[in-house]
């Protein structure tokens, strides 16, 4: 029996890296390939130093060589080498080498695996930091279909041999998760990070296929990255699919918009089409270039200090029913959300967002922890001729309309926000829909829970139906408030 003292608290101890290599070199069923471009052969390497890596490893290559990578997997549409289409081919073809040259007659019980990664480091002016695709297709039992784990990572270390050495530790920790903790893939996600820090590498896309994820929701899995600090924000289209952030925002023009839609109603369709007509008479904005992200923060996803996975569903799938593009953040003030587009893009960016969210932009208490304060928030948030698209509030008691001619912002705030206002940043929605002004999401949402009437002709269509099918949002029919 382990000695124990007085005090010990019970801890979950984890393996080391070489430990975590050596038990699957161990394993007689689990064989494989890595196929390791741009980054040098740093995940193969632990496990030969591990020992006993001829039970484990077919193969390890690495086709540096563009020529000889185009031999190998094929030429790629764009020409380009680190991207998740070439990871896929990849690990595709070196999933069906060792299916024909390893005869499953002979080895009846071998768990054929093959690991892969496409990556670029740091270049020589470290201007750039690169970043990579890594996955694993592999088996758990003899002749099942294959699962599948790909992932992608940026790296913000500044050295090439750092960013090999963690690439390494990334990929045992991907391998051994893959075969041991694939009955729980919010743990497997976590313990990717086992003996790396979030300030060495950031995973912000990751996507689960196969017969041992059929129930896994890929975009539950991206909000896992975003909740446990393994990236600042993630991104999946209409069809519910995880995107790359870069893919979508690269050098594109962007119309954001915040809120909880919780759930979506007509107010915010409606900020969304007229602010976008507004953007796309903007100077220099290609419609064909220019994206809409509907973003929703981490806050809001919040309920009861924890966040509610359910609700988050709902509200993903109500507006990816819209053909809408969402994004989910980590990101409280809005120049945060601006830094982030800025990574990506030098084109035209615009906010849409209604009266109230405008007066806590103008709030000081929001910037406190900045040393330039409120004028630095606002330097980094009008980043690029950035322009926010200003929705009207109505006060339904004295029937008056606030935009940005009559909006009162704290008397200090005053100068500032004119300075803003005439220089043509702050600019109206003028031909807004007054018949839905007095529609608002809380309000909705109350009805809803209460098994209300009238609610439905709040919301876009199909909508409503939706959340009934699926008991969104805590859902009662009538007749089951009644008996409450």
């Amino acid at each position: 029996m382990p000695i124990k003292i007085m005090g010990d608290k019970e801890f979950e101890s984890v393996p080391s890296i070489k430990s975590k290599a050596l038990r699957i070199n161990l394993n007689q069923n689990i064989y494989g390939t890595f196929a390791e471009i741009g980054a040098g052969q740093e995940t193969a390497r632990n496990f030969f130093r591990a020992g006993g890596a001829s039970g484990t490893i077919a193969k390890a290559m690495s086709a540096y060589d563009k020529d000889f990578s185009d031999a190998i997997y094929g030429i790629e549409d764009d020409k380009r080498y680190v991207t998740e289409a070439r990871l896929k081919k990849m690990l595709k073809h070196e999933v069906n080498l060792i299916e024909e040259r390893i005869s499953r007659e002979k080895h009846p019980n071998k768990l054929f695996f093959s690991y892969a990664n496409t990556v670029a480091t740091i270049d020589f002016a470290k201007k750039y930091k690169g970043h990579g695709w890594v996955g694993i297709r592999y088996q758990t039992v003899p002749n099942e279909e294959y699962n599948e784990i790909s992932l992608h990572i940026r790296f913000h270390e500044n050295d090439a041999r750092l960013q090999q050495m963690t690439l390494g530790v990334l990929g045992v920790n991907l391998i051994y998760g893959a075969y041991y903790k694939y009955d729980n893939p919010k743990k497997l996600l976590r313990y990717l990070y086992d003996h790396l820090d979030k300030d060495q590498i950031e995973i912000d896309t990751i996507n689960f296929s196969g017969p041992r994820f059929t129930k896994v929701d890929n975009r539950l899995m991206s909000l896992q990255l975003v909740k446990n600090g393994m990236t600042e924000a993630v991104m999946f289209g209409p069809d519910g699919n995880n995107i790359l952030p870069a893919a979508i925002l690269y050098k594109k023009n962007i119309l954001a918009l915040r809120g909880s839609f919780r759930p979506v109603t007509k107010v915010n369709m409606d900020i969304y089409k007229k602010s976008l007509n507004i953007f796309l008479n903007e100077n220099k904005v290609n419609k064909n270039k220019t994206v809409v992200i509907f973003e929703i923060t981490l806050s809001n996803l919040r309920a009861e200090g924890e966040i509610d996975e359910e609700d988050f569903m709902a509200r993903a799938r109500l507006l990816c029913s819209l053909g809408q593009t969402v994004m989910i953040s980590n990101f409280k003030e809005y120049y945060k959300v601006v830094e982030y587009f800025s990574n990506y893009t030098k084109e035209r960016m615009a906010l849409a967002m209604g009266v109230n969210n405008l007066v806590d932009i103008f709030d000081e208490k929001y910037y406190r922890h900045l040393s330039g304060g409120i004028l630095e928030a606002f330097g980094k948030l009008f980043f690029k001729d950035l322009k926010v698209y200003l929705y009207p509030l109505h006060d339904q008691e004295t029937d008056k309309v606030t935009n940005s001619d009559n909006l009162k912002v704290h008397p200090r705030m005053k100068e500032l926000y004119k300075f803003f206002k005439y220089n043509g940043k702050l600019v109206d929605i003028t031909d807004y829909d007054a018949t839905i002004m007095d529609i608002f999401s809380r309000e909705v949402l109350q009805k809803i829970q209460d098994g209300e009437s009238g609610w439905e002709d709040q919301l876009p269509a199909l909508i409503p139906e939706m959340i009934k099918e699926n008991n969104f949002f805590g859902y009662k029919t009538p007749e089951e408030a009644m008996k409450q």
